[in-house]
């Protein structure tokens, strides 16, 4: 028996367009793909590691023909559209209160910042939840095996008791090694909307 939801954020509540966006930033930036001093401070930008400052600092001497205006712009081209029925859907379950309901992100300032400003119901869709994790606010990202222990330990939950909800097919191998019961949703074709229609057997 089910009784703690963890949702991922983006290609969950908010729509991401990771494909396009990742050719674009490649174009803008006249690269073919990112080195490995590029991917080494994304990761410790998601973990919190880096300031806001810095890393646009990193960007803004590696690529000066790019303003840091336009380096912002550029890493937050993914961020899209957060439909409101899937805000309707997590305020009837929060009122239900069945559920523990705990949201579990890798998120960085730069693209909470964008939200915040962008997404009018951001904290009403935050105060859903019994517990708000953001990968830069607690330095643990997935899928790595030390945030899913994080989150069961501080919340002592049963991870058989618990779903876990991502698009990131990595994300859900570490939660299943853990036992965790696991959805792994397919963005724009499902929609965590439906989730006790397509996962009904959990419930």
């Amino acid at each position: 028996m089910i009784d703690t939801i963890i949702f991922d954020f983006g290609n969950v509540f908010i729509n991401l367009d990771i494909e396009n966006g990742y050719k674009a930033s490649l174009e803008q930036l006249g690269i073919s793909a990112p080195s490995n001093d590029i991917i080494n401070i994304n990761k410790l930008y998601e973990t919190g590691e880096v300031s806001t400052e810095k890393f646009i600092d990193f960007y803004a001497e590696t690529f000066p023909h790019l303003t840091k205006n336009q380096l912002t712009d550029l890493w937050n081209i993914i961020l899209k559209d957060f439909p409101r029925h899937r805000l309707e859907f997590l305020k009837n379950l929060k009122a239900q209160n069945r559920y523990n309901l705990i949201l579990l992100s890798n998120t960085n300032e730069l693209h909470i910042d964008w939200i915040k400003n962008n997404i009018s119901f951001y904290e009403e869709f935050k105060n859903c939840f019994d517990t708000f994790y953001l990968s830069h606010e607690i330095h643990l990202r997935k899928p790595n095996s030390d945030i899913f222990e994080f989150v069961l330990n501080a919340n002592k939950l049963n991870p058989e008791k618990c779903l876990f909800i991502d698009d990131n097919a990595d994300n859900i191998a570490t939660a299943d090694a853990l036992s965790i019961k696991t959805w792994h949703i397919t963005p724009y074709i499902e929609d965590v909307a439906d989730l006790f229609l397509i996962q009904k057997q959990l419930f």
